[in-house]
């Protein structure tokens, strides 16, 4: 088994294999670590910075990704997609995430095309660890060629946040996120609405101070499913139970299996 050193030393030929590229940048720690080593390796001449909104991104994420802009100061793009238009992403099927990149890559080139960066070769943070999840999209990345360099160079998630905590990136410890449609069960159809009701949501249980926890929408009830803090979400059930109902939900539970991919639950049941 490759050291890490000897990992990094793949991944940097990797890149220095392709020249010039594009990264999708979502604010968290893969997608960092990649943008700043494709600047470290080849140059902000050669790096372009790309990520994708729509009401599926939350505004915390967006916030989180302009820090990161601020830190290391790449060409960057914003590009907004409309995967809530396509049906299959709209009618929520195990296999939504498909249309999703699609979607949001289509658009890319269409992008490049007007750009110095037409031929470039479009990079994205998917690790080696992510193998062992269900992972729909991957289908829509190698129909699109896009690139994974740290699943090629059989990186893991836990070498990404040592590497990226010996750059200093802040964001090293980050919990893993997904886009805002993951909190909604497969087969309830996606709505925008819905959508920032969850985003609300989530910001309600944040401000109080969780950070690995997702809450989970479905129709009237609200699952939180948590990580750590099991005894703050105690301590504070009445605030979050009034604040959850402002939002319109009836029940607010809290998950006694915790966090797990919906990918993963999907294939469990």
């Amino acid at each position: 088994m490759p050291s890490l050193k000897e990992k990094l030393k793949i991944l940097t030929e990797i890149l220095k294999g392709y020249k010039r590229v594009v990264c999708a940048l979502s604010g968290g720690v893969d997608s960092t670590l990649l943008l700043k080593l494709a600047l470290k390796t080849l140059g902000k001449e050669n790096v372009l910075s790309v990520t994708f909104v729509s009401p599926t991104y939350s505004l915390y994420e967006l916030k989180e990704v302009k820090k990161i802009l601020s830190l290391l100061r790449p060409k960057h793009l914003f590009i907004f997609t409309e995967e809530l238009k396509e049906k299959g992403f709209q009618n929520n099927h195990p296999n939504r995430c498909y249309f999703c990149k699609r979607e949001a890559y289509r658009l890319l080139r269409a992008v490049m095309k007007e750009t110095h960066f037409r031929d470039a070769v479009i990079i994205e943070g998917t690790n080696f660890s992510d193998a062992s999840d269900y992972r729909p999209g991957q289908k829509a990345l190698k129909e699109m060629k896009i690139k994974s360099p740290f699943f090629l160079a059989r990186m893991e998630k836990e070498e990404i946040r040592a590497l990226a905590k010996g750059f200093f990136l802040p964001n090293y410890q980050k919990p893993s996120q997904s886009c805002l449609a993951s909190r909604l069960p497969f087969l309830h159809k996606i709505t925008e609405e819905e959508l920032a009701r969850v985003e609300k949501g989530e910001e309600v249980l944040r401000k109080l101070g969780l950070s690995s926890f997702r809450l989970r929408s479905q129709g009237e009830v609200a699952r939180i499913e948590l990580v750590k803090d099991w005894g703050k979400v105690i301590r504070k059930r009445k605030e979050i139970v009034k604040k959850m109902k402002h939002l319109g939900y009836r029940y607010i539970t809290l998950d006694l299996e915790g966090y797990r991919p919906m990918g993963l639950q999907w294939k469990r049941s």
